[in-house]
């Protein structure tokens, strides 16, 4: 059964719960090792949507998508190819991505994100997926032509670690095949991506099998999966929607 976490603020509390027909039931204690369920409801829309975790780290995916691949001309990887998002870039539900003072070219990129739900180092693949907590959307939001200003240097931490240039949410979706998962990316009402998770060069359970061997998963991290397809620059006042069937739909607006 699929169940929907969110984490949200009302009354400078913050608090977090399981979603269902527009009300959370409010859970306390740890959401990863013992969350309890109370006797208090809220309306969803009597709160702010928080981030649904709060990541020590997060991960992002390079030439993960068999289809963008091709379309670059780019070589199949041995091993994932990955960066860190900086945490300044991590942004709420509904909250609003900021136009770098430096300007640039500002790409969406709408991905799956996995949730990291047990300490994970150096697990197996066949491992792998009881590391899983659950999935979420998100948005790599990229300046572009950062990227290869300087021909000594590609710039992916600062094309990609700007302030609010993470978001995700707007909830964690546990119990899902991931391999039945389609990613769709709105812009300003009109599609512009369409692609399914299935089309991944390595799978969830691979990728954290093999990152888990460079480095420790926590509980919260998140792994971004990789784009495909269809990725185009946005304008400031712009509204950026990432939708799965299955886990929700994450909005910001870009101004």
């Amino acid at each position: 059964m699929t169940q929907h976490w969110i984490r949200f603020r009302q009354a400078d509390e913050v608090r977090f719960g399981l979603l269902a027909d527009g009300r959370i039931q409010v859970h306390e204690g740890d959401l990863f090792a013992d969350p309890r369920p109370t006797e208090i409801t809220v309306a969803l829309g009597d709160v702010q949507v928080l981030t649904p975790v709060q990541p020590s780290k997060v991960i992002a995916m390079w030439n993960n998508f068999r289809a963008l691949g091709q379309k670059l001309e780019l070589a199949i990887p041995a091993e994932p190819l990955y960066l860190i998002k900086a945490p300044n870039s991590y942004l709420g539900p509904g909250e609003t991505i900021q136009n770098p003072a430096s300007g640039g070219k500002v790409v969406f990129e709408g991905e799956l994100g996995i949730v990291i739900g047990k300490t994970c180092k150096g697990v197996p693949e066949a491992q792998a997926m009881r590391h899983v907590f659950g999935y979420t959307c998100a948005n790599d939001v990229t300046v572009a032509d950062i990227l290869h200003r300087d021909p000594s240097f590609v710039q992916w931490v600062r094309a990609k670690g700007f302030d609010t240039f993470c978001p995700f949410g707007p909830v964690v979706a546990s119990g899902l095949d991931p391999a039945t998962l389609v990613v769709r990316t709105i812009l300003n009402g009109g599609v512009r991506q369409v692609y399914p998770i299935s089309d991944m060069l390595f799978s969830v359970a691979q990728l954290v099998s093999l990152i888990s061997q460079d480095m420790t998963l926590n509980p919260g991290d998140v792994i971004l999966c990789g784009t495909s397809i269809g990725v185009g620059s946005m304008k400031p006042g712009s509204t950026i929607e990432v939708e799965i069937a299955g886990i929700g739909t994450l909005t910001n607006r870009f101004e």
